[in-house]
């Protein structure tokens, strides 16, 4: 089976070593991702709404890239620290 490897651009991808998705066959996988821009700044700092968007958005780039969007979408998972934010 045909691994596909999809880059960011981000410079974090090869300092550690991971793809912002990964397609193999029909699954696509997407690395855990943060609200940091391309040039290493947080977008939304303390704005859980505005971190979530922007998130979303480069899911979707990722997606887009792999051949894929959202209706494809099967199981996610999200993360916070401080859920009474």
């Amino acid at each position: 089976m045909e691994r596909i490897n999809i880059s960011s651009g981000a410079k974090w991808e090869d300092i550690v070593g991971y793809s912002r998705a990964v397609r193999t066959g029909n699954n696509i996988f997407i690395a855990g991702t943060t609200s940091v821009d391309e040039n290493g700044f947080v977008v939304g700092k303390g704005d859980a709404y505005e971190q979530t968007v922007f998130i979303l958005m480069k899911i979707e780039k990722a997606l887009n890239k792999a051949g894929a969007c959202f209706k494809d979408v099967v199981r996610t998972r999200m993360y916070v620290t401080d859920i009474n934010l």
